[in-house]
């Protein structure tokens, strides 16, 4: 099975930007349909954005819509999430997940990354 990692959470100040990156390992990226999830504190966990294996297709949340980009790159078995305008509301661990169907439920997680956006 897959395994993930994410990297590349931190402090940034309102309006700046973050990328994050998920790298896979255990098998290939390609098999997987990719999605990144955010957690705050007190919340439940929420969808933030997909991307289907080709990275030709994808799925935003109207929360981050216009400001984020989800994008893969299957040969480096990596995925990102380009954060930009980046707001105090977007401060959560961000996670990044897998499935192997367009649908379902997602089985591979990674540990998370926290962002923090002050204001």
């Amino acid at each position: 099975q897959v395994q993930l990692v994410e990297s590349g959470g931190g402090l940034v100040q309102a309006g700046g930007s973050l990328r994050l990156s998920c790298a896979a390992s255990g098998r290939t990226l390609s098999e997987y349909f990719m999605g990144w999830f955010r957690q705050a504190p007190g919340k439940e966990r929420e969808f933030v954005a997909a991307i289907n294996w080709s990275g030709d297709s994808t799925l935003y949340a109207d929360s981050v819509k216009g400001r984020f980009t989800i994008s893969r790159d299957n040969a480096k078995n990596t995925v990102y999430l380009q954060m930009d305008s980046l707001k105090p509301d977007d401060t959560a661990v961000y996670y990044c997940a897998g499935r192997g169907g367009a649908v379902g439920v997602y089985p591979y997680w990674g540990q998370g990354t926290q962002v923090t956006v002050s204001s």
